[in-house]
């Protein structure tokens, strides 16, 4: 009877087992994104009028991250019939290949077929948010019936109030819908019952937001330039969590921006008390963000602050401007109004990382750093190729002793072609400098004369090297008493590494 009794236990556990795996296979293939393949492509694609397709590969890190918000936005966008789609490039290699996919993820949104690029965010309500701008037309006619639904359908939405001599601005605010439509949804009326509830004088324009104030108004005649302004520096909160989906948006509103770095909640808090004051009384001057120090806690080395925190920098991010507030100070309200306010008057200098100038820079590459970074490459007479590199850097390591040769054979010319290096995270670019380094090794020459900039993009090998020179430096040198014999063996094409490390990145 034992026996019996525990023959029934163990059937009767196989089957639930069995139940389970059962329900995890079903749960598994109920899916809300299409899976497409390049023999089901075009018939799934082509007829929609909107679809979002992401090209991923499963061994991809950020792809894994996508993969449930890109399932929960799928499954809210049924409701408005916009499906999602996806390809695995490690099994479609051809058909990823046909689209020029040359990262994983990337997001592809079609219509009718034809392909443009995803702007918009990774976490699910972006998706949402900015599949649905897609699906409507750049400006939505509102009259008295839809305007409270419309107002509220999106956290920003803009609306324009016009007259019918109100052409000029109207002009204006429809070339705006066109250039804005992918991070907001527009609407346009005339109508005299809602221009009347909406309480404006034409011609006017209403940001509507789920932040903040709720709304903000532009009345009376406006430029481009102006209604641009109006709705980029309004559309961003008071006080808001900095992260990769948002990042783009600050920068792109022109303002400077101020970095409020945490490391807990508790933190936080205390400091959005201390700060919100500020924040309000400068709010269209700067803009003020949190930033959170255990996921991006090495962006405080990009505004010259010590990874100590809490910590407050301003950066003009267009600029590569940094103005660290200093830690050894305590963040209050008054101590950050006064920073703020001597900082918007122009009473602060830009923070400018650098080593120290070497004693002695007689090797073969000429050592330079932010302080003599001016001096010596922006100059009348020499033609000066300078490659930014970072220690860490493995392309830059491999490099280096290519270009040390470089640097060895135009030694005894350096009075006209001077070749340098500059170690790019441990000294800023001067203000002078309007480039940034986006990734490792960058090079670049800076020609004598008019100090015209001319990026180097050709593979890293020496001959190259000595061809670039030959070819665009302002002066023209005899090498063949010093050039060594040529190397038989040429690099692949260049790759750069991109600024990283073990945080993540804005």
């Amino acid at each position: 009877m034992r026996v019996k009794n525990l023959f029934s236990v163990a059937t009767g556990a196989f089957l639930v087992f069995l139940s389970l795996l059962a329900c995890s296979i079903v749960l598994a293939e109920e899916s809300d994104v299409i899976s497409l393949t390049k023999d089901t492509f075009k018939t799934i694609v082509e007829p929609e009028k909107l679809i979002l397709i992401e090209f991923f590969a499963p061994w991809c890190g950020h792809c894994k991250a996508l993969a449930p918000e890109y399932e929960e936005a799928a499954t809210a966008l049924k409701a408005e019939n916009i499906k999602l789609a996806k390809v695995d490039c490690t099994a479609e290699t051809e058909l990823c290949a046909e689209h020029e996919i040359k990262g994983y993820p990337t997001l592809k949104v079609f219509k009718d077929g034809k392909a443009s690029e995803y702007n918009g965010g990774r976490k699910a309500n972006l998706i949402i948010s900015y599949m649905k701008k897609q699906a409507l037309p750049a400006r939505t006619a509102v009259n008295i019936e839809n305007f409270d639904t419309f107002k509220d359908s999106d956290d920003k939405v803009v609306i324009g109030f016009f007259n019918a001599d109100d052409q000029k601005e109207f002009n204006i605010f429809s070339q705006i819908s066109e250039e804005l439509r992918d991070d907001f949804v527009f609407g346009e009326t005339g109508q005299k019952e809602v221009i009347t509830k909406a309480e404006v004088k034409p011609p006017a324009v209403i940001l509507y937001k789920k932040f903040d104030e709720g709304k903000n108004v532009l009345e009376g005649t406006f430029t481009k330039e102006e209604l641009t302004s109006f709705i980029k520096k309004n559309a961003l909160p008071l006080l808001a969590e900095i992260g990769q989906d948002n990042y783009a948006s600050y920068v792109d509103s022109g303002l400077p921006l101020a970095f409020i770095f945490y490391d807990d909640d508790e933190q936080r808090t205390d400091l959005g008390k201390e700060i919100e004051p500020v924040a309000k009384e400068f709010k269209g001057k700067v803009n003020f963000v949190f930033i959170d120090a255990t996921k991006f806690g090495q962006h405080a080395d990009n505004i010259n602050l010590k990874q100590t925190w809490p910590a407050f920098g301003i950066s003009l991010p267009d600029e590569n401007l940094k103005y660290p507030f200093n830690q050894s100070k305590e963040i209050t309200t008054e101590s950050i109004r006064d920073f703020v306010d001597k900082f918007v008057k122009g009473e602060i200098t830009p923070s400018i990382k650098s080593e120290p100038i070497p004693e002695k820079n007689d090797d073969s590459v000429f050592v330079l750093v932010a302080d003599n970074f001016e001096s010596v490459v922006f100059n009348d007479t020499k033609d000066v190729l300078v490659e930014f590199y970072a220690p860490w850097c493995g392309h830059c390591k491999k490099l280096a002793p290519t270009y040390e040769k470089l640097g060895e054979v135009y030694k005894n010319v350096k009075d006209k072609i001077l070749v340098a290096k500059m170690d790019s995270t441990e000294n800023d670019l001067p203000p002078k400098a309007k480039f940034q380094i986006a990734g490792f090794p960058t090079i670049k020459l800076f020609k004598a004369g008019d100090n015209e900039i001319v990026d180097y993009s050709g593979d890293r090998s020496y001959e190259s090297l000595v061809e670039f020179l030959d070819k665009n430096a302002h002066n023209k040198v005899d090498l063949e008493s010093s050039t060594p014999e040529p190397s038989s063996s040429k690099e692949p094409a260049p790759t750069t590494t991109a600024v990283k490390d073990k945080h993540e990145e804005l």
